[in-house]
């Protein structure tokens, strides 16, 4: 039992990274067939719509930033990694934000990306217009992200 605070501290990193980088990865390729078909017929297109596709990619990034700090901070990169249950419990809540926000609002945002692209498509003047719709949804991936990694650094500093 006195093992448990690790189990739970690497299950919070390793769902941050996991579920974050699924919903990159579903995302990305949701946006890359639209931009696929964009490219059949207008190869020119190719720089903006591949930017459009890229977006929900970010996500898995963040979710991954907060596995390694986390990582850092729990001793398993270097140190030791001998932790309590409450301590791991709160590492394992604190990566919660980004694998839950970040799955979720990478789909999301590939369904703006996917609509964005199809805007390109007919109208490839207005491309900073269609930026503004995935970016939008990138805003709340961004705020989980900081809430994981001030949670994160801030359980160093508790003493359970």
């Amino acid at each position: 039992m006195d093992k448990m605070g690790i189990v739970f501290a690497l299950l919070g990193a390793v769902l941050g990274a996991l579920m974050a980088g699924v919903g990159s990865a579903r995302g990305v390729g949701l946006a890359g067939e639209a931009a696929a078909g964009v490219v059949t017929e207008d190869p020119n297109q190719f720089g903006k719509v591949l930017v459009l596709q890229l977006l929900p990619g970010t996500q898995g990034i963040y979710g991954l930033l907060v596995a390694f700090i986390t990582l850092s901070q729990i001793g398993v990169l270097g140190g030791n990694a001998d932790i309590s249950l409450a301590k791991g419990l709160l590492y394992f809540l604190a990566c919660m934000p980004i694998a839950v926000v970040g799955y979720w609002s990478a789909l999301r945002q590939a369904r703006a990306s996917v609509a964005s692209i199809g805007l390109v498509a007919k109208r490839p003047d207005q491309f900073g217009k269609a930026m503004i719709f995935p970016a939008m949804v990138e805003t709340y991936a961004i705020l989980a992200l900081l809430v994981s990694i001030l949670a994160v650094f801030g359980i160093g500093g508790i003493n359970v």
